[in-house]
């Protein structure tokens, strides 16, 4: 009995590093959140993607999978809250992305911030090209105030990335005007706390990959994903962020505990 025990324990510590590598990072799972005042009809959906990361590990063709869990929500909007590429340098195929970017269907529009992944490694020429030809607006400290045909309006807006770019809370914020809600896209998480007060309804971000590793007593945390590393929180102005855990990896192709995630956001107001 002890020995099938052991046995037993050998066995599942051998097959973590396979599930690791080779399962859990193909698994993609679709995170659905009621926001706003849910006493109002729903005025639109939003799905959120973010660090695609492509690479060797990370090529194109998985994009498929996330192409039709997209398209099968029908969004009005989707946003891109950075870090396309991993490393530009080692892995571009343009051509091949900017073709399953115009795959993704929303009704009303597709947004991008930048990651600081798409400012590295030659990246930082070409990002705001592709995205654009996949369909893509890029908000760079910009936003835009859309009409909804229920006859209210949504302010999306975008921040530069906090790490190689250059942003500003103020200059991102100069675009609104008139809005019943307000969509804030910023690619560093810990970076929500500059729009406490601003009268913001919601800040969507990613860059921590929800640690990418997560095990028992021991988080990796990322450079400004720090404070918020995954899912919902409350800010203190009772506005709310959400961390979107990303698709892709970095450093280790790896992911234990925070499978890949797309984000969908029923909002009502």
């Amino acid at each position: 009995m002890i020995k099938k025990i052991i046995l037993g324990v050998v066995l599942i510590v051998l097959s973590l590093p396979i599930y690791a590598f080779a399962i859990e990072p193909n698994i993609v799972i679709v995170h659905q959140l009621d926001l706003g005042d849910r006493t109002k009809p729903k005025a639109l959906k939003v799905v959120q993607l973010s660090d695609i990361q492509v690479s060797e590990s990370y090529e194109t063709k998985r994009l498929d999978k996330v192409i039709r869990k997209v398209n099968r929500e029908k969004p009005d909007i989707i946003v891109f809250t950075g870090d396309l590429f991993d490393n530009y340098a080692k892995y571009a195929h343009e051509e091949e992305i900017i073709q399953k970017l115009k795959e993704m269907t929303a009704t009303v529009g597709k947004y991008a911030v930048w990651g600081n992944h798409d400012y590295g490694g030659g990246a930082g020429h070409i990002y705001e090209r592709v995205m654009n030809r996949g369909g893509f607006e890029v908000l760079t400290n910009a936003g835009e105030t859309l009409p909804l045909p229920n006859g209210k309006k949504l302010f999306i807006g975008g921040l530069d990335d906090s790490l190689l770019g250059n942003p500003s809370v103020e200059a991102t914020l100069s675009y609104r005007d008139r809005y019943d809600y307000s969509v804030l896209l910023t690619h560093e998480p810990d970076v929500a706390d500059k729009f406490v007060g601003t009268n913001t309804q919601l800040v969507l971000a990613g860059h921590s990959h929800g640690g990418q590793v997560r095990l028992p007593f021991y988080q990796v945390k990322n450079v400004l994903a720090e404070k918020y590393v995954r899912g919902l929180y409350e800010l203190s102005d009772h506005s709310k962020l959400y961390v979107n855990t990303g698709l892709g990896t970095t450093a280790i192709h790896a992911r234990f505990g925070v499978p890949p995630e797309i984000s969908v956001f029923d909002l009502h107001f």
